[in-house]
């Protein structure tokens, strides 16, 4: 009998706002890139509130069906905005609904984490070097 390991089963979703400018969303198929070039990474998908495809609703479940039992959403933007106050916790209790045997977590939205801040002030910095 195999075993799955916890990266098999764990995976990771950057949540996005979406664009109808397809190359909007290449930084986060970048970060989706560096995620997966990891050992032991987790399954990685994008997914994008509105103009993009996939969905929320839409990566969760394709990860869930892959296998993924504990999920971690990662919303790829850079402050707490209306979109993660009101949005994003309909479709998270929607997608928890959908699939009760998966454990769903909300990460703080990218740009609110210090190690982001910091190296984004970093940036700023090395503007003017």
């Amino acid at each position: 009998m195999s075993q799955t390991s916890p990266t098999e089963s764990s995976a990771v979703v950057l949540f996005g706002h979406g664009a109808r400018d397809p190359e909007w969303a290449g930084p986060m198929r970048r970060i989706r890139e560096r995620l997966l070039a990891q050992p032991d990474a987790p399954q990685v998908e994008l997914a994008f509130l509105e103009f993009m495809q996939p969905t929320l609703p839409e990566a969760i479940a394709a990860l869930a069906a892959a296998g993924a039992r504990h999920i971690a959403v990662v919303p790829i933007f850079l402050a707490q905005g209306g979109h993660l106050k009101r949005d994003l916790p309909l479709l998270l209790d929607e997608v928890r609904q959908a699939h009760p045997q998966c454990t769903i977590d909300l990460a703080t939205a990218a740009g609110e984490a210090d190690p982001v801040v910091a190296a984004m002030a970093e940036y700023a910095r090395s503007c003017v070097s």
